[in-house]
């Protein structure tokens, strides 16, 4: 039988730009991003991750990798106003189409390769965060690289989630 521990540092600058202040308040925006960062268009999230990290930001971000399950109480203890959690999904659209995936359609998508289902992630977290939005991207590949037309559109949402812009994203 094997064993497979998964390690997530966070470093102490980062530690302190994503913590509350200390009058407890809550974040604002709390970014879960899903992915497999070797699965092709699945690497969506840890590349969305990292491009939010670049430079200054005002936002809690997470790479949750395929394991979002891990970063349950990293949420609750930050404790944000609106949680939006971003990955890979089939939508049976074009590739690298954007949606906000309403909760009632999240349980007959198939979304891409965790451990838990997503249904079961936000039903959880929706018991201590009460905004919670799910933005789907379509892949194309979830296999080698990412492809380009899904990084274009990927690079669209970064600058979207930036300005706090969501309400340009259409609802699937």
């Amino acid at each position: 039988m094997a064993f497979v521990v998964h390690i997530f540092h966070i470093t102490q600058k980062e530690r302190r730009k994503t913590m509350n202040d200390s009058e407890g308040n809550k974040a604002d925006y709390l970014i879960m991003c899903i992915g497999n960062r070797e699965g092709g268009d699945d690497a969506i999230g840890p590349y969305i991750a990292d491009k939010l990290k670049q430079g200054e930001c005002d936002l809690v971000v997470l790479d949750c990798g395929t394991v979002p399950e891990n970063f349950t109480s990293v949420v609750k203890q930050h404790n944000p106003k609106n949680l939006i959690i971003i990955d890979a999904v089939e939508m049976s659209l074009n590739p690298g189409e954007i949606r906000i995936v309403p909760k009632e359609k999240i349980g007959v998508m198939h979304i891409s390769t965790h451990g838990i289902p997503i249904s079961v992630l936000i039903g959880y977290l929706e018991r201590c965060i009460d905004n919670i939005l799910f933005v789907g991207i379509q892949p194309k590949e979830m296999s080698g690289k990412m492809t380009d037309v899904v990084k274009e559109s990927v690079d669209k949402l970064v600058k979207i989630i930036k300005n706090k812009d969501f309400k340009r994203i259409k609802i699937l």
